[in-house]
C-alpha cells in the first residue's frame, strides 16, 4: 500500500503555462491554425506531458499483463482457458497479433505474469510477477482480497517504473487473459452504475448462453459480492481481474513520471477509469488509441473524457490498438519538432 499511495500522492496536474506555451507554438507553424485536426491536439499533449516542444517518444514498450480469471468456471466464454498461457509464451516471440503491429515503430514488448493460472518458465522472456493463480470465481466470492488488489496495481507500478528508468518514453498497455471482458464489464457496470447487459459484449466468444447468460452471470456477481462504487480498489477487488489491476498501476506509475500512456481497448480503458479514480489528475496523461467493438467502450471512454482516435472494428486486445497508434504520435511529434514556422517560412523566402 505504500508504493501505492507514494505513486498517487506523486501524481500532478499538467503544467498549464507549458500547455499555453506548446499551443501558442503549434499556432505559429507554417499551416492554417487546427488545419492538422488531432495530429495538433496530440501533440499538443504530448509537448505538455514532457515539458518539451521537440519531444521525443523514440523508446516505446507495449507493457502486457498476462492473468487468468475463476468466472471463467462460469462458462461465460468457450475458449480453453489454456489460452492464456501459451499467448502469454507468445509475446517474448513477437508472434502475437500486437507484437506484429508494435514492430512497424520498434517498440518492445514486455509480457507479465500477473496472475497466470499455471507456472510459467523462468527463462520464457516474461517477467514473473505472479500475485496468485488467476482470481478466485467472483460468482462464488470475492475476486480477491483487498490486499492482493493492491499488490497487483503495485506490480504494475513497479514494472512500468522500472521501463521507464530504463529509458522508455511512450508506454502502451496490453492485456491478455481468457474470460477478461466479463470482470471488465462488471467493472464498469458498478462504476457507471448501468445495468451490466448495457456494458457486455461478444469479448473472445461468448459460451453458449450468449450475451444475456453472461451479463447475468455478472449481475449475480455484484449482488453477491455488493462492491462499493466510491471505492474503485473494493470494485476491482471483488468483481475484477489482477490483469485490470497492474494495467492500473501502469496508468499511475506513467503519470507520476510524467510519461505519456496510450490506453488501448475496453478492458484497458477500464483499467483507466480504475486508475483516474485514484487520482484524477492521471487523465491529463492518458492517450486514447482505438474504439473497441464492445458495447462498453464507447461508454468507459466517455466516463474518462477520452475520444478513441482509430475506428478500426477491433476487438482483440492484448494493447494491439495501442501499437497501432503509436505511427500516428510519431507523426504528430515530428510535426511539432520539423516544422517551420510562419516567421522561419517567410525568412527563407527572404533569403532566396
Amino acid at each position: 500500500m505504500q508504493l501505492l499511495q507514494q505513486t498517487i500522492d506523486q501524481i500532478q496536474g499538467i503544467d498549464r503555462q507549458m500547455e499555453e506555451k506548446a499551443r501558442m507554438y503549434i499556432d505559429s507553424l507554417a499551416k492554417p491554425p487546427q488545419s492538422l485536426g488531432k495530429l495538433e491536439s496530440l501533440a499538443l499533449q504530448i509537448a505538455t506531458i514532457t515539458g518539451d516542444l521537440a519531444p521525443k517518444i523514440d523508446n516505446k514498450a507495449v507493457i502486457v499483463m498476462a492473468a487468468d480469471h475463476g468466472v471463467y468456471e462460469e462458462g461465460v466464454t468457450p475458449n480453453p482457458q489454456s489460452t492464456t498461457v501459451f499467448q502469454t509464451l507468445s509475446f517474448p516471440k513477437g508472434t502475437t497479433g500486437m507484437c506484429t503491429i508494435a514492430k512497424i515503430s520498434n517498440a518492445q514488448v514486455i509480457p507479465v505474469d500477473i496472475g497466470v493460472k499455471e507456472d510459467l518458465p523462468q527463462d520464457a522472456g516474461v517477467i514473473i510477477k505472479k500475485v496468485k493463480y488467476g482470481t478466485d470465481n467472483m460468482a462464488k466470492g470475492p475476486a480477491m482480497t483487498r490486499e492482493e488488489a493492491i499488490q497487483a496495481i503495485e506490480v504494475g507500478i513497479e514494472v512500468a517504473t522500472e521501463a521507464i528508468q530504463n529509458g522508455i518514453n511512450l508506454i502502451g498497455t496490453g492485456e491478455m487473459g481468457i474470460g477478461n471482458t466479463t470482470p471488465s464489464a462488471a467493472v464498469l457496470s458498478v462504476l457507471h452504475g448501468c445495468d451490466p447487459l448495457a456494458v457486455t459484449g461478444f469479448g473472445a466468444g461468448v459460451g453458449a448462453g450468449g450475451i444475456e447468460y453472461k451479463a447475468e452471470v455478472i449481475r449475480k456477481v455484484i449482488a453477491l459480492n455488493e462492491p462499493n462504487a466510491e471505492d474503485p480498489i473494493d470494485v476491482v477487488a471483488k468483481v475484477g481481474g489482477l490483469e485490470i489491476c497492474g494495467m492500473a498501476g501502469i496508468f499511475l506509475a506513467a503519470a507520476a513520471n510524467r510519461v505519456p500512456v496510450v490506453v488501448d481497448g475496453y478492458i484497458s480503458t477500464v483499467s483507466a477509469l480504475i486508475a483516474s479514480k485514484l487520482n484524477p489528475n492521471v487523465k491529463a496523461y492518458l492517450i486514447p488509441s482505438h474504439l473497441s467493438e464492445e458495447p462498453g467502450a464507447k461508454i468507459a471512454a466517455e466516463l474518462l473524457g477520452l475520444e478513441p482516435m482509430l475506428h478500426m472494428n477491433m476487438r482483440l486486445g492484448e494493447g494491439s490498438g495501442a501499437a497501432l497508434a503509436f505511427p500516428i504520435l510519431d507523426a504528430a511529434c515530428s510535426m511539432i519538432t520539423n516544422m517551420v514556422t510562419l516567421e522561419e517560412a517567410a525568412a527563407l523566402l527572404v533569403a532566396k
